[in-house]
């Protein structure tokens, strides 16, 4: 471990990365990087898979190192201080709520994550008797809480219309927009907006690469990129006209997938400005210290939720039996851990090309409990049921010795209808598991003990702060939760063969962004050039062999409908390049083989074929 660290930590976060060297993979931002600690990830077994996430997410918490300042951390001076200064901006919205609003926007986890915050700190305001300010935007609106709803991200003009809607006859406003990667046009459409209308709008930008790494592609309909729109942004910073929040926290653990380290990295950053905002408020000092304290509390979190991992990795390795299996894996949550659940759930859609009833999130009192803008969605069909009453009454009785179930709650729930449902659960399924979050004295009852015979207890301890304490124990609990679920569900997807070392191979390719990780993913994979990659990929999407002009010519947004439609198209395209074969050849390899990773790696040896992948990951590829 280094021996110049400025701050004490709770946790040994790990030395420098090899990621952060200049020159490594410099053609590609961070968030889409491979990161070395998990290269191998293909390769490992449940218990080793749980400790190279473990690793990859304590680089969240990981301080500049003197001899290599390429990025700005989490603990960097400017970071903290603009996470001060933004909450300065927040507090003035908290004293004056009447004419005020603190507008939090993402799309996909992003968007889930807005959700979430939003409705936390209204109802910790509720809870002082203050006026609720905080409010939420999620790109496709309500139905991407709880369903995968990836095209609309990449409108930026509906973005707009959607924040003028929500601040009609606000004075003043602080908009947060959330872009872990610096990539979605759908918020760089409010955050210009925002810096057209700055007598009114305050623009905070969060993302996690610098801006010189933001997406420079053309936006479709648009006359401005991502990039050019966050150099807007960092031109005004220094005049506290608007504000880039964008810590480096590292390559995800599964290469470009930022529900993992981005969204965490988000829940903490936003958090502990929002609680600092409180505290300033009740007219306690803004200080680093004030700061630092609260992030040590996420490093707590940490340091807690992964001395379980040997719990954790039994989790995960019963999830991918489940998922080999074609069986599924079941959650359900109480309070906001089962928005968690949710969250998690639906994820797995668009990352690991999974349906949306392999796993599936549900949460007691459904939409009541969730809080969300538009109320009740069940009538919009099946995928929308998220109550335990539906679960109950839809899927129950579907339920076999081949699924697996997992109970999320606290011992401050109503721990006797956790027991209700387990009994119900119990006659259909052994493979019953649980994550439970306990205070120092409180004991998990014997009675629920019998039903689950091997649960992840996580004992916290007490905490005597004034109110805003027990929402730091809540907000430590949910993150907890988020790190083992996306620890279990990313693993088990490794397991099941959708990972070649820590890249994604199966994904689907429902937005701009993923078009564009579909085509770096190839030329890291194969060594080949964009335009190659970029007709393999059309080849796989339209299933034609010969590209028309018309398709060749195509803009993404026709592309991407089209993709909609078929299976396993990146994995088509990876087993053709390797092979030199046509896309219908690769299809039917592909069926043939026990995984796409198995198929990959199969492709990878075909005998006197040149080796060109572990060069092409070396050294990355440009867009």
């Amino acid at each position: 471990m280094r021996g110049t660290r400025k701050y004490k930590h709770v946790i040994d976060t790990p030395d420098p990365g090899k990621w952060e060297l200049a020159g490594y993979e410099e053609s590609l931002p961070i968030s889409e990087k491979s990161n070395p600690i998990t290269r191998e990830l293909d390769k490992a077994d449940p218990n080793t898979l749980v400790q190279l996430l473990r690793d990859c997410d304590a680089e969240i918490f990981q301080e500049e190192d003197e001899t290599i300042i390429n990025y700005q951390r989490l603990y960097s001076e400017s970071i903290l201080k603009t996470v001060a200064d933004i909450a300065k901006k927040v507090q003035q919205i908290i004293e004056n709520p009447e004419d005020g609003l603190v507008v939090l926007s993402g799309c996909g986890t992003s968007g889930r994550l807005a959700v979430l915050l939003a409705n936390s700190f209204n109802r910790l305001m509720r809870g002082l008797h203050q006026i609720p300010c905080y409010t939420y935007i999620i790109a496709g609106g309500d139905r991407s809480i709880v369903t995968a709803q990836e095209a609309p991200e990449d409108n930026p003009a509906r973005g707009q219309e959607e924040l003028q809607k929500v601040c009609e006859g606000k004075k003043k406003v602080v908009f947060i927009g959330i872009s872990c990667s610096l990539s979605a046009p759908f918020i760089a459409g409010q955050l210009d907006f925002c810096m057209k209308n700055l007598d009114v709008f305050l623009p905070v930008l969060v993302g996690f690469n610098p801006v010189s790494m933001a997406r420079n592609d053309r936006i479709e309909g648009w006359t401005s990129t991502f990039r050019q729109v966050a150099e807007q942004m960092q031109n005004l910073h220094n005049t506290q006209q608007a504000f880039v929040l964008n810590p480096a926290v590292g390559p995800e653990g599964v290469c470009g997938s930022s529900r993992m380290k981005g969204g965490s990295a988000t829940k903490i950053l936003l958090e502990t400005l929002f609680l600092v905002a409180h505290k300033a408020s009740s007219k306690v000092e803004v200080t680093e210290k004030c700061l630092l304290e609260i992030l040590r509390t996420y490093e707590r979190a940490h340091k807690v939720t992964y001395s379980h991992s040997k719990k954790i990795a039994a989790l995960l390795k019963q999830s991918a039996t489940s998922l080999q299996k074609k069986g599924h894996l079941y959650i359900l949550g109480w309070g906001t851990l089962g928005l968690v659940g949710i969250m998690d759930a639906v994820e797995c859609v668009p990352s690991y090309n999974a349906d949306w009833h392999d796993v599936r999130g549900f949460i007691n009192g459904g939409y009541h409990i969730l809080e969300n803008q538009e109320g009740e969605l069940t009538p919009l069909g099946a995928e929308f049921a998220i109550s335990h009453e539906n679960f109950v009454t839809s899927v129950l009785s579907a339920v076999s010795e081949m699924d697996t179930v997992v109970f999320l709650f606290t011992l401050d729930d109503e721990v006797t209808e956790v027991e209700k449902l387990l009994e119900l659960v119990k006659e259909k399924t052994s493979n019953i598991h649980a994550i439970c979050h306990a205070t120092a004295g409180q004991y998990l009852p014997s009675s629920t003990k019998k039903m689950i015979p091997n649960p992840i207890v996580i004992t916290w301890p007490i905490l005597f702060l004034e109110y805003e304490g027990a929402f730091i124990q809540k907000f430590q609990r949910e993150l907890s939760s988020k790190w083992i679920l996306d620890t279990v569900t990313s693993g088990a997807h490794v397991l099941k063969g959708k990972i070649y070392r820590n890249l994604l191979v199966d994904f689907k390719i429902c937005s701009s962004k993923h078009f564009h990780r579909a085509v770096s993913v190839l030329q890291r994979l194969t060594g080949h050039p964009q335009t190659r990659c970029t007709e393999t990929l059309l080849q796989s999407i339209y299933g034609e062999q010969t590209l028309t002009e018309q398709i060749r010519n195509a803009e993404t947004s026709q592309n991407l409908k089209a993709a909609a439609s078929r299976d396993k198209v990146l994995p088509t395209a990876i087993v053709s390049l390797l092979r030199n074969c046509s896309v219908a050849e690769a299809k039917t390899r592909l069926e043939s083989s026990e995984s796409i990773r198995a198929a990959i790696e199969s492709s990878l040896n075909v005998p006197g074929r040149k080796r060109v992948a572990e060069s092409a990951e070396t050294t990355g590829r440009s867009r």
